[in-house]
């Protein structure tokens, strides 16, 4: 393992170089993959991994680097370009550490390390992976062929230390299978997928179950129509409702919010959703897969209320976009080896409603339940949203038909406004998720 001193003296001897300020991160990981087609193994890799980043202020200047050599001449290269590059750079007002009082003192274990992964054989993983691809053959005469199977794991110890003494380390692993299998009728050729992923590997889903499910997510979309342009309800499913929340999440984002880049600019304590949406914030959640004990620059993280009951409450901030935007940080500093921290989801939720999906799509007449989206026309600055989309037609409350080649437009301002029923399906599978809701009327553009 890693001796975190190094990082300790990267920062005494910037200090004596002129240094006011500075950070070390330093991440050591593991991983692995496999992929399976056709029953046959495709692709498999193992990688190890030593990184260190290396963030020094002089005054208002501020200088990054990183490297993967961890030997004493490259840190000391390093140190030496990253003093050299800082006298290169402008003054920036806002650069800086958070204040030393701010800084965690104390944090908890969330319990995101996971060893089992490690433990199992090669030819155990495979035969999982080999496992989930033919139960996803195997369902249905229709299923013809596939794009693979996948297994992959992760495991990484993460240290985090700075020039006003705050020094922490937590360990953290992560573990998915997925698999996409093709099928075909009468010409017709229709893929879809489905995945588990959680921080420990004996809580995926069972292979088997994972692979019928992509199956049946591939066979139902065969025999698509086209439709007509049409105004109806959308029913978006829990991945096209983490989508859409991904949109809140940049739109609440210090940076988006200091650039102007937002139509949530000045909403704060205003009606900026139905108030059947309540929208949190949470990177203390145990086993999350977006917790952590404390955040990229060492701040305490906490659970907040991003949208209560409609009504907007915290925008999401690192230090940097909290001095610009004249605030406080809420712990949300996400940062990568070589760059500057950047704001980050902690567990980001829809939290949820008290209906089933099928209650959902039941109180649908006739409209769309949206299953897939295509592209990127999305405008955070007006809200405009327009996307390619795919799913299923419900008349009279129940899945009738699936459609393709369509788009779905609204404004997002709009869309949040018009949440008017919210789902009891949630599933904590990413670090951005929402459960299965419904908007009351969207335009969909077909023939």
């Amino acid at each position: 393992m890693i001796d975190p001193e190094i990082g300790r003296n990267l920062l005494a001897k910037a200090k004596k170089k002129g240094a006011t300020e500075g950070d070390v991160i330093i991440v050591e990981s593991h991983s692995f993959s496999v992929q399976v087609r056709m029953g046959k193994l495709d692709k498999i890799s193992q990688a190890n991994g030593k990184k260190l980043g290396l963030r020094l202020f002089f005054g208002k200047r501020t200088s990054i680097s990183a490297t993967s050599d961890l030997s004493r001449q490259s840190l000391e290269t390093l140190l030496n370009n990253t003093c050299e590059m800082a006298q290169a750079t402008e003054e920036d007002a806002f650069s800086g550490l958070p204040q030393p009082e701010e800084l965690a003192r104390n944090y908890p274990d969330l319990n995101l390390d996971d060893v089992s992964a490690e433990k199992m054989s090669v030819d155990q993983k495979i035969e999982m992976a080999k496992e989930m691809e033919q139960a996803a053959l195997s369902f249905d005469p229709k299923i013809t062929n596939s794009e693979g199977a996948d297994l992959s794991h992760y495991r990484s110890h993460i240290w985090y230390m700075n020039s006003h003494g705050f020094n922490g380390d937590f360990p953290a692993a992560g573990s998915s299978i997925s698999v996409s299998p093709i099928a075909g009728l009468q010409g017709d050729m229709q893929r879809d997928s489905w995945y588990s992923t959680h921080r420990k590997f004996s809580r995926l889903a069972r292979p088997s179950e994972v692979g019928i499910k992509a199956a049946q997510r591939t066979v139902r979309r065969l025999g698509a129509r086209k439709i007509k342009t049409c105004a109806v309800p959308v029913v978006f499913d829990p991945e096209m409702a983490g989508s859409l929340l991904g949109n809140l999440f940049s739109a609440v984002s210090g940076s988006a919010l200091y650039r102007g880049a937002s139509f949530l600019v000045e909403k704060l304590n205003a009606r900026v959703a139905s108030s059947l949406v309540t929208v949190i914030d949470d990177g203390t959640l145990p086993e999350g897969l977006g917790s952590k004990p404390f955040d990229g620059e060492g701040l305490p993280v906490r659970r907040k209320f991003v949208v209560e009951n409609g009504i907007l409450r915290n925008y999401l901030l690192d230090t940097y976009s909290a001095k610009k935007l004249k605030m406080k940080s809420t712990g949300n500093a996400s940062r990568s080896i070589g760059d500057a921290p950047s704001v980050g989801p902690g567990n980001f939720f829809m939290k949820e409603g008290n209906d089933t999906p099928e209650e959902i799509i039941g109180s649908v007449k006739s409209g769309l339940y949206l299953t897939e989206m295509i592209g990127f026309g999305v405008n955070m600055i007006t809200g405009d949203f327009s996307r390619g989309a795919a799913g299923y037609w419900i008349e009279n409350g129940e899945l009738a038909y699936p459609v393709e080649e369509i788009t779905i437009a609204g404004n997002l301002k709009e869309m949040f406004l018009n949440i008017e029923m919210v789902g009891k399906d949630l599933e904590f599978n990413g670090s951005i998720v929402a459960p299965t809701l419904k908007i009351s009327k969207m335009t969909i553009a077909g023939n």
